[in-house]
C-alpha cells in the first residue's frame, strides 16, 4: 500500500425530512445564494422544502446550471456573487450543480481569468464556502473536492480539484430521489460504478481494505441498480443507492492505491464533441478499455470477476472475457448503451477524439501512463 495522508470535512447528513436542518447548517449571518438546475425542485417540492429552512437566512437565486454545466452560465453565476456581495453558497441538484457550485466558489474569488482554473491547472488559493443538498446519486461531488466543467464554445471538458471547494456540509434525503426519471437514476448507477473501477481495476498493491471496500460497494450497485429502477420509491433501495454513490468518490477507496481515470478522460471527450451524458460515455469507454488493457490488468480483472460476479471458470482467459462482458451487460441492463453506434456516432469520430486528446495533453493515461494517444485510438476503436 502506498503511503497516503486523507481527510474528508464534509459533515453527511443523511435520512428522511433532513432538509430542515439546513436551519441550522447555513450561517444565519451570510448572504447566500441558492443555486440549482432547470427547475426539477420546484416540481418534486424540494426547492420549497429549502426555502422553508431558510426562513431566517437572505438569500439569492440562480437557476439554470445544465447537466455538463456550462462555463458560459457559471461565469453569470460568479458575476452575480460579486455583485451581491455573497458570502457561502448553497447548491441543490446533482454532481452538475455542485460542480458548478464548486468552480462558482473558486472563481469569484480568483485573481486573474477563471479559465485558468480548469485549462492552466491554476492554483485555487481561495473559495466561497459553500453546502449542498443532493438531488441526484451519481457523481460523489457532495463530499470530494472535484468539479468538471465543460466549456461549448471550444468543446473543452475540463476538471480541476481543490481542496477548498470540499462542501461543509451535504444533505442526503432518499426520499428526493424517488421523481427522477430512470435515465437518471440508471446514469447515476453506471457514473458511481465507474468511478469505483477506476480505483480499483488497476494492481494489486497489498491494499485488501480497500480492495473489499470496493468490491462490496460495486456488488451493491449491481444488486439495487435494477431495483432502483423497478421499485422507485423503495426507502431501502434508495438509500443504499444514495450512499454508494458518495462511498464511491469521497476518496477513502482510493487512498494507498494505483488510480486509472482513463475511461473518465476520454469519456470527456466524447461529451464536449458529441453532448452524451457522461454516463453514457463511461459505459462506452470502459469495457472497450478493460478488454484493450487486459495485459495490464490481468491479477486485478481475474480478482474482480472472481469475488464480483463469482466467476469460476479455470480458464483466466475465459474468466476475462465474462468479467467484460457482464459489466457490458450491467450498463445494457440499466439502459444505458455501451457502443458509440447506439448514439449515432459513427467509426470517423474516432480521429476527432484522438485529437481531442492530444490537445488537451491526455496523451498518458491510466495507472501506468501508457494510454498514449494510439492506445486510446484502439479504445475507442473497439467502442464503436
Amino acid at each position: 500500500m502506498f503511503n497516503f495522508s486523507y481527510q474528508n470535512a464534509t459533515r453527511i447528513v443523511f435520512g428522511k425530512d433532513q432538509i430542515s436542518e439546513l436551519a441550522h447548517l447555513v450561517p444565519k449571518d451570510k448572504k447566500v445564494l441558492l443555486i440549482y438546475g432547470g427547475g426539477s425542485i420546484k416540481r418534486n417540492g424540494v426547492y420549497q422544502q429549502v426555502v422553508n429552512a431558510l426562513a431566517s437566512v437572505s438569500f439569492v437565486e440562480f437557476a439554470g446550471v445544465e447537466p455538463n454545466p456550462a462555463f458560459e452560465t457559471l461565469m453569470r453565476a460568479t458575476a452575480l456573487v460579486k455583485e451581491q456581495g455573497i458570502e457561502y453558497i448553497l447548491a441543490v441538484g446533482g454532481g452538475s450543480v455542485i460542480d458548478g457550485a464548486k468552480f462558482v466558489a473558486a472563481a469569484a474569488v480568483f485573481n486573474g481569468d477563471p479559465w485558468d482554473i480548469l485549462a492552466k491547472g491554476a492554483k485555487v488559493t481561495a473559495a466561497v464556502p459553500l453546502g449542498c443538498v443532493l438531488t441526484l446519486p451519481a457523481t460523489g461531488s457532495e463530499s470530494n473536492g472535484n468539479s468538471v466543467v465543460t466549456r461549448y464554445e471550444t468543446q473543452q471538458k475540463l476538471a480541476f480539484s481543490s481542496e477548498l471547494v470540499f462542501p461543509q456540509f451535504a444533505i442526503l434525503d432518499p426520499t428526493v430521489t424517488y421523481s427522477l426519471p430512470p435515465k437518471q437514476v440508471a446514469n447515476g448507477m453506471v457514473d458511481a460504478f465507474v468511478h469505483v473501477m477506476e480505483q480499483y481495476l488497476t494492481y494489486p498493491v497489498n491494499a485488501p481494505v480497500q480492495d473489499r471496500f470496493a468490491e462490496g460497494l460495486l456488488q451493491t450497485l449491481i444488486e439495487e441498480g435494477p431495483k432502483a429502477l423497478a421499485e422507485p420509491e423503495n426507502y431501502d433501495v434508495r438509500a443504499n443507492v444514495m450512499w454508494a454513490a458518495t462511498m464511491a468518490l469521497n476518496g477513502l477507496i482510493g487512498q494507498g492505491v494505483p488510480q486509472d481515470w482513463a475511461t473518465h478522460m476520454i469519456g470527456h471527450e466524447i461529451t464536449a464533441l458529441y453532448g452524451l451524458d457522461h454516463a453514457q460515455t463511461l459505459a462506452i469507454v470502459l469495457p472497450a478499455l478493460m478488454q484493450q488493457q487486459r495485459a495490464t490488468k490481468r491479477t486485478k480483472l481475474l480478482q474482480y470477476g472472481q469475488r464480483v460476479w463469482q466467476l469460476q471458470h479455470q480458464d483466466e482467459e475465459r474468466l476475462i472475457d465474462e468479467a467484460i462482458s457482464h459489466t457490458r451487460q450491467f450498463f445494457e441492463r440499466m439502459g444505458v448503451p455501451t457502443r458509440l453506434a447506439d448514439y449515432g456516432i459513427k467509426a470517423d469520430a474516432v480521429d476527432k477524439l484522438v485529437d481531442k486528446l492530444v490537445q488537451h495533453k491526455m496523451i498518458k493515461l491510466g495507472e501506468h501512463r501508457d494510454i498514449t494517444p494510439e492506445v486510446s485510438r484502439s479504445i475507442l476503436q473497439r467502442a464503436v
